[in-house]
């Protein structure tokens, strides 16, 4: 997440953390070149433009471009997770819960198809520097699945909880399927169904 800020009251109760706002600025500049030119085209001029401020601001949050871009995409990566997991109600029907699921991710990539599509293309190609926050988000996503497979809607149905390799290959599977549609310009929604069927296959009864 952005570097926070620890807001005091006047009394000296710590209230919350609040992520400094010229980091923000940053990263949601860096998301805008994103979205127009790509992560490879976009340069720091482009992100201190977007974030209406300086270099030198720029420089005093982040050494390089490649570092926002890492905290962007793990800050992306939490609010894609967040979000799935407020849209899925743990008692319903299991098949109810997979397409709860499914259409949050959905949705979230729709609004920023870019973003996604540099978490799945550009990412890996940063090599060992870009290993932990794949890793991270791989362990973020995989973990939400599996507790989902343990809700209440899914033991009325006596179903086994999903495991850890099935889980990623889910996750593989979905991320090759998104970043095809979001390459051939096709609508992110027509994956829907798909990821729908796919999960449902493996998360449902195995013999």
């Amino acid at each position: 997440m952005p570097a926070a800020t620890t807001v005091t009251t006047p009394v000296g109760d710590t209230v919350t953390d609040e992520p400094d706002p010229f980091r923000v600025r940053l990263l949601d500049g860096l998301a805008t070149s994103i979205c127009e030119r790509g992560y490879p085209a976009s340069t720091v001029a482009d992100i201190v433009r977007h974030a209406r401020t300086s270099k030198r601001t720029f420089y005093g949050q982040f050494a390089s471009k490649e570092e926002c871009f890492l905290e962007l995409l793990s800050v992306d990566i939490e609010k894609l997770g967040e979000g799935i997991q407020s849209a899925v109600d743990l008692e319903a029907d299991w098949h109810q819960q997979i397409r709860q699921a499914v259409e949050a991710y959905v949705g979230y990539i729709e609004a920023r198809p870019a973003i996604t599509l540099s978490w799945i293309r550009q990412l890996p190609s940063l090599g060992a520097v870009a290993r932990p926050v794949q890793r991270r988000g791989l362990q973020l996503l995989s973990t939400l699945l599996i507790d989902l497979s343990a809700s209440p809607g899914f033991r009325r149905a006596d179903l086994p909880p999903l495991t850890s390799p099935l889980a990623v290959i889910l996750l593989g599977g979905l991320r090759e399927l998104t970043a095809l549609a979001v390459e051939d310009g096709k609508p992110v929604r027509g994956i829907l169904e798909p990821a729908v069927d796919a999960s449902i296959a493996l998360l449902g009864p195995r013999h």
